[in-house]
């Protein structure tokens, strides 16, 4: 698989305004993006550290995956996010090695990127997404 970078860190939250609050006034991070994507029912914000950056995800509704991993682990670290080359290669090769798909096909994400994600069943307990560039 080539993975060139981590391409975001996903963090779960109730309230994204507060949220973003917190990264803009206490840790002096810029907000550069909001977004919704229906999709996923969440709607996002993005920060920049370097290379990497930082997503917190609201649901946009109870029953979204976002709401119901709050309601079962309440806010945190949701995910980590890795950029791939060839998303669908990478998926082949992570489920031959009998790594277990939360997505087989890779769907819209934030950022006009596609998305798949590993179950953190197989991967130590981590959500674990891969993640390439639309063109």
């Amino acid at each position: 698989m080539d993975i060139s970078h981590i391409e975001h860190i996903g963090v779960a939250v109730k309230n994204l305004d507060e949220a973003v609050s917190f990264y803009e006034n206490v840790l002096g991070l810029k907000c550069y993006r909001v977004e919704q994507v229906e999709e996923q029912k969440v709607k996002t914000a993005f920060f920049k550290i370097g290379n990497t950056k930082i997503e917190l995800l609201e649901s946009t509704e109870p029953e979204g995956p976002i709401g119901k991993f709050i309601e079962k682990k309440g806010e945190g670290i949701h995910h980590i996010s890795f950029a791939v080359k060839d998303i669908k290669k990478s998926l082949n090769e992570v489920e031959s090695k009998g790594i277990r798909l939360i997505n087989k096909e890779p769907v819209p994400g934030a950022e006009n990127m596609l998305v798949s994600f590993l179950h953190p069943k197989s991967t130590f307990g981590v959500l674990t997404e891969l993640c390439q560039q639309r063109e």
